[in-house]
């Protein structure tokens, strides 16, 4: 396995697990674990972003190209309808 293959499935993985944060932080009752998930959520956070970094720098990961203001006025329009 080389280091594109890693870092790329290491940066998958985590954007996995903030997705399961997500989802698990509104559905808890209790006040402790719910920080406990929202801390643990927040240090997943800070590792994604490092290794996002690290894929940007090295070229493994080319991130898609920004909005245009009108493809972005038009899905706030969208939005803002439902």
């Amino acid at each position: 396995m080389n280091e594109k293959t890693m870092v790329v499935d290491t940066l998958t993985g985590i954007n996995g697990e903030l997705t399961r944060y997500g989802e698990m932080i509104p559905q808890t009752e209790n006040p402790q674990l719910k920080q406990t998930l929202k801390q643990m959520r927040n240090q997943c956070e800070m590792s994604q972003e490092e290794i996002y970094q690290i894929a940007r720098t090295k070229g493994y990961y080319v991130p898609a190209s920004k909005a245009t203001r009108e493809e972005v006025d038009h899905v706030r329009s969208v939005l803002s309808q439902g």
